[in-house]
């Protein structure tokens, strides 16, 4: 559908993969397909769905009828790639997550991705402590990647966020990322969030309180996630001033990711509270742009 729109969208095979096809068409149009095909997401937006709903993404005022119209001569239709780059996907064998951000440079003062990330209205104190705890490196295209540890300390996951893509490098798996104060104070507060920039933008709104670990879970949470959280929690579980904090967004997802993060601390003893952003259907992130714009956003 996206190839025979008019004008057509074209797949950016630089930044695509075999799970993951990036399509482009004018400046800042993007659709990822993935799903084998059968999903799709634009990362300058919330929209997403199967091929009825891009179609009416694209074409907001056709109804479900006229949808079905412009998919009908589509059906049995197979996309236009091409046979030896299929191929080549398959032979060329997978770098390792670890190795992969092992050879990407660390977050540089002034640099496209530190610009990036204060123009989201990450302070510098936050910054200058990310860059020293490790946990942004520099992507493409001024990309910031940040890493999902495993208990031994081996990046297992990397999400990625710039000014054009969000996404994550494939083949890993999720733990959580986790960002704190680099000194040797102990941390019974773990404020939870869904993306590593709302967690960043938690800490920055805090001025990077000592007692806490910002952590995120990149959106849903697998089994592996989940796993990590507990064992956060239960490092902590028995400190006098124990706590959960939920910052997911404000809207119907991220209430039940609350609730996640909520049955989680209480099947691990832990006192949980939400800490839901002072935006309606908003997030974090929002929160700290309103503040550093000037805007007050209403309390709740």
């Amino acid at each position: 559908m996206l190839e025979r729109s008019s004008p057509p969208w074209l797949i950016d095979r630089h930044e695509s993969s075999r799970r993951c096809l990036k399509y482009r068409r004018a400046a800042g149009e993007i659709v990822i397909v993935t799903h084998g095909g059968a999903g799709w997401w634009d990362p300058m937006s919330d929209a997403r769905g199967d091929v009825f709903r891009l179609v009416q993404h694209l074409e907001p005022a056709l109804n479900f009828g006229e949808v079905r119209k412009v998919l009908r001569p589509l059906a049995g239709v197979l996309p236009d790639f091409k046979p030896e780059e299929r191929a080549r996907d398959r032979r060329a064998p997978p770098i390792p997550i670890a190795q992969r951000w092992a050879r990407r440079p660390g977050l540089r003062r002034r640099s496209e991705v530190w610009r990036y990330l204060a123009g989201r209205g990450v302070t510098e104190e936050v910054l200058i402590a990310a860059a020293r705890s490790d946990v942004v490196r520099e992507g493409r295209h001024g990309s910031a990647w940040f890493p999902h540890r495993d208990a031994a300390g081996l990046v297992v996951h990397v999400d990625i966020r710039g000014p054009t893509y969000k996404g994550s490098l494939t083949g890993g798996s999720k733990a959580l990322f986790i960002f704190h104060i680099r000194k040797p104070l102990r941390r019974p507060r773990v404020v939870v969030a869904e993306a590593p920039i709302d967690a960043f933008s938690c800490a920055a709104i805090e001025h990077l309180r000592e007692d806490t670990i910002y952590a995120a879970t990149g959106g849903d949470m697998g089994p592996s996630t989940i796993a990590a959280l507990e064992a956060l929690l239960l490092a902590r579980k028995d400190l006098p001033d124990a706590l959960l904090e939920s910052a997911a967004d404000d809207n119907t997802a991220g209430d039940r990711y609350a609730a996640r993060h909520e049955a989680i601390a209480r099947d691990v003893g832990v006192p949980f509270k939400r800490l839901r952003p002072p935006i309606e259907g908003g997030d974090w992130n929002d929160v700290l742009i309103s503040s550093v714009s000037g805007e007050r956003p209403d309390e709740e």
